[in-house]
This record gives C-alpha cells, structure tokens and sequence, in this order.
C-alpha cells in the first residue's frame, strides 16, 4: 500500500514566534507572497495560492517562511508584500505581525518594485535598514545553518555598499533555476560575482554544473535600504520617483489612493533584470555583488513532482507513490502522487501519475509533464472560468 501523506490541511493556527536571537537590530524580513502559484492547480487558487498552503507539514508555506526568520527579527520588523485576493488569508494566518505592515499591491509590477517599495518605506523609518528579500513558499531543511548563513550576509550587506544573494550548490544539471556565475575564490568566504544566467538549455547547465563556480539563484538576497534605493534611482529613473512618492505618502489618508495611482505605473521588472544584471556587467570588481554559497537544504518546491520527490526522500523505502486520501490501494502501481481527500484510492498499473482532486477540479498528468500545469490556469483565464482560477 503507497504511503500516505496529508500535506494539504492549512491550519488556523497563530504561528509561534520565537524569542530572537542576537542579530543585527536593524534586520527587516520583506516576504513577497503575491505569487498565484498556478503549477500547484487545482489546490493553488487565486484567493488560495501556493504560499498559503500546508505543502510540508502543519504549517502553511509562508507560516514557515515567517517561523524560520522570527529568531532574529521581532514581529514588528517584518513587512509582507502581497495582493488585494491573498491578504485577508495572510491576516488569519500571521495575526501577530502589524496589519499595517502586510501591504496588498494595487498591480502586479514583479519584484523591483516590490522590493524597491520596501527599500524606500524603510529608509524613511530606519536609516540604517537592511532589507532581507525572501520568497514565501521556500523549503529549507535546516533552520539553524540557514540563520547562521543570513547573518554572515546581514554582516557584509551592512559593511558598505555591498549586494548579498544566497547561493544553492547545484546538484544535477537543473534547467529552470537561475544561475550564478562566481569568480574563483583564493580564500574562503563570500564569491565576488562575475554575471548572472537566466533558466539554460541543459547543455549549458550541466557545464555549470561540472566548472563548479556556478550556484543556483535562491532569490534571497540582503542589503541595506540606502544601497538599494540608490541602484533603483540608477537604473529605474522613471520608477524609483513614483515608490518614493508612495513611501512618503505612507501612514498618511492619502497612502491609499497614491498607492492605487502611482503603482500600476510602474515598470514590470524582476529585480534581476533591473539591478543585479547591469550592476554585475560593470565586472566583479565594481559590482559590488557577493554570493554566499550555501548548503541548508534548500528546495523551491516548484511543480508537483518536486512535491513528489521532497515527500518520497523523506518517506519510508516502499513503491514511491503517495497518496493523500481515506484509503489506498495499489496493485502493479508505483511512483504515483495522489490528493485526493476523503476519498479510497485505488491504483491499478499505473505509474508516474500526479492525481489531484479538488471539489470542482480534478487534474491528471505525469510526472514529467507537471511543470505544464501552469499553462491550464492561462487557458482557464482566457476563457474566464474564474470559479476555477
């Protein structure tokens, strides 16, 4: 019989914030958590996207995110950056960080200027902050080394003008990961940066793989406020002006309607493209930029067989399929992932298949296919089925 798994059950539950540690007091956790998530349809809607989800144990995934940072940031230095269909649900789920802190965007603009309103609303409130930018549906298996790694980069962001991005050691030859490209190092510590490699075609991944100077981009990166206000100033001109004007406008009766105006104004960037690409053509020497590399168990949970494989490395040695339902059975079956709650499962010679039911939807592909299960949610939004998106 497949194991069984129950990743899916989001509690209401209030997410413990443990006491901090010693760490730089002037740390702020900006967690972007507008994503829709739409590789992880039909359980990942709108209203309930991929972050809010317990993926990985009781926890929702951004319950996690927020559990892992909170030893070395109080509840009141954490900021949220989200959207109006998610933030009611993040409200539920984090009720002890600051209401006023968990900002919903007017308009997707991708991450420069998630990023970059933090930045500017920061430098108004601390002059010395460091921003840490984290996505809010990572895995990280090992807390203690992750918070361990983010102070030595708290550490270097803070001693100049300096750009830190948490470096994964890659594993296999991986085609739709990021990729940093470091200088060789003669001495242990943070990699200067020499570029930045978008998703490659696999050839060229597995020659980065073999150079062993190439890291996959976690997208965690630290720096100070003040550092990354001015290479938004450089390389958005048209942009930085309008999150400044939305920075000032904060705490103020009309945040809201500059915030509604100003916003869908800007460029649609990720911060990638926008700072660190032309930052690290200036070469490593003038860029400013360090990788740490980094070895936390680390896994971006990005499609429903990574799903697969995270819960199968952790489960019992058996026929690799699991299920999430009132019962299985499996004859002549293996390698399967199946939510189906509520439900008896029966599989019947079948094998790399990936099931999963919701009340309205139900979805059937393979393991190698997953990672097309995005491209359902684009046709259910050309043709305006929100129920189902």
């Amino acid at each position: 019989m497949p194991p069984v798994v129950k990743p899916f059950a989001a509690p209401r539950v209030n997410v413990r914030l443990a006491a901090t540690v010693k760490t730089n007091p002037h740390f702020y956790p900006v967690i972007l958590a507008g994503g829709r998530g739409t590789r992880f349809w039909p359980l990942s809607r709108k209203r309930r996207a991929k972050q809010l989800l317990a993926l990985d144990g009781k926890q929702t995934m951004l319950q996690q995110t927020v559990a892992r940072l909170a030893p070395m940031a109080a509840p009141s230095r954490f900021w949220i950056i989200t959207n109006d269909d998610l933030r009611p649900a993040i409200l539920r789920q984090l009720p002890k960080l600051p209401p006023q802190q968990i900002i919903a965007e007017p308009a997707g603009r991708n991450t420069a200027p998630a990023i970059g309103l933090a930045a500017f609303l920061l430098l108004r409130h601390d002059p010395d902050a460091v921003l840490g930018l984290f996505p809010s549906d990572h895995v990280i298996a090992d807390p203690a080394e992750y918070r361990a790694t983010l102070n030595r980069g708290i550490a270097i962001a803070t001693a100049g003008d300096n750009i830190v991005v948490l470096g994964i050691r890659p594993t296999r030859p991986e085609t739709g990961y990021g990729y940093i490209e470091s200088v060789v190092p003669d001495h242990d510590g943070p990699l200067r940066v020499r570029r930045f490699t978008e998703k490659p075609e696999f050839g060229k991944a597995r020659q980065f793989l073999e150079a062993g100077n190439y890291f996959w981009n976690s997208g965690m990166f630290l720096w100070r406020a003040d550092t990354l206000a001015h290479a938004l100033r450089e390389h958005l001109p048209n942009t930085a002006p309008l999150l400044e004007q939305i920075a000032a406008a904060y705490s103020t009766r009309k945040f809201a309607e500059t915030f509604r105006k100003l916003y869908p104004k800007c460029e649609n960037i990720s911060i990638d493209f926008a700072v660190l690409e032309p930052r690290s053509a200036r070469g490593e020497a003038q860029s400013r930029i360090f990788c740490l590399p980094s070895d936390f168990g680390w896994n971006d949970l990005g499609s429903w067989t990574a799903l697969h494989e995270h819960h199968a490395a952790k489960a019992k040695p058996g026929d690799g399929s699991l299920v999430s339902a009132s019962g299985s059975f499996a004859l002549n079956a293996k390698n399967n992932y199946v939510h189906a709650p509520g439900k008896f499962v029966a599989l019947v010679g079948v094998s790399n298949l990936v099931i999963v039911e919701t009340e309205d939807a139900l979805l059937v592909t393979t393991l190698d296919q997953s990672q097309d299960v995005g491209k359902v949610v684009k046709h259910l939004d050309a043709k305006k089925l929100k129920k189902l998106v």
